[in-house]
């Protein structure tokens, strides 16, 4: 893995920082170049559906009836809900959360709900969906989305379409940036970065030294194209040419939209 993705120079990131305005802490940022589309990272639902107790009230009632082994909601293990039942801290890897467990499209939630898609004027993030959070916070049996990182299905299968609209397809030179903040690094100033082909992308996903699942940015060495997850959202934007974007907005496996606000 190490071979396949060694360490670049920090300075690679010279030219994201001039196209971003930005130190990079949390992720680049590009403009639309000239094109952009948000990846929407996945969310799923439980097939008993949502519960009347949100994710903070089911860990309370957990922690109080573990050890006389109640059942807090009929029928939903407590395994089902927390990845580690014994650390209901521990974060979650970003796979699939198991076989009771369907996908989520954020439009479905949306026509549910009422609320919009993405609030205009803001980005995806903790605060979308507001009236998820009216009684108490997001319910039980409906995941959020992971913050800052893609899952590994919607990666993988991002790492797919680039590969289609590249000039060298998948032996595309790339780079990968990891944020400090997902390093625990203190040296803000060394910025982590690998290089590599796009078709060992996919590996990222589970690079040894690497906590952070996937890059803050990723783009071919080119800059034909440029992905950002910025380390507090809950979407990835990619940037590039108009058929890159129209591939993912056309795409049944992910889900992507149009940010006219934040092109």
């Amino acid at each position: 893995m190490t071979a396949l993705w060694p360490l670049a120079a920090s300075a690679e990131t010279d030219a994201l920082r001039e196209l971003a305005h930005g130190d990079g802490l949390t992720g680049f940022m590009p403009p639309a170049l000239p094109d952009a589309a948000w990846v929407l990272h996945s969310m799923y639902e439980h097939e008993l559906g949502p519960f009347d107790m949100s994710y903070v009230e089911y860990r309370r009632a957990f922690l109080n009836s573990e050890s006389a082994g109640l059942e807090i909601i009929p029928g939903l293990d407590p395994a089902e809900v927390f990845d580690d039942p014994s650390d209901i801290f521990a974060p979650s890897k970003g796979e699939h959360p198991g076989p009771r467990w369907h996908r989520l499209r954020w439009a479905e939630l949306a026509r549910r709900t009422g609320d919009p898609v993405v609030t205009e004027g803001h980005l995806p993030c903790h605060s979308s969906f507001p009236s998820l959070r009216e009684s108490g916070g997001r319910p039980v049996g409906i995941t959020g989305p992971s913050e800052g990182s893609l899952d590994r299905a919607d990666w993988n299968r991002l790492i797919e379409i680039l590969t289609e609209h590249s000039p060298h397809g998948p032996d595309t030179r790339c780079l990968a940036y990891y944020t400090p903040l997902g390093q625990g690094a203190e040296d803000f100033d060394n910025l982590h970065v690998r290089a590599g082909r796009l078709a060992d992308a996919k590996a990222l996903y589970d690079h040894p030294d690497e906590e952070w699942w996937t890059p803050s940015n990723f783009w071919a060495h080119d800059r034909s194209w440029v992905l950002c997850t910025d380390y507090d959202l809950w979407a990835t934007k990619v940037v590039g040419p108009t058929p890159l974007v129209e591939a993912l907005l056309g795409d049944p496996e992910i889900e992507a939209v149009r940010l006219p606000w934040a092109e």
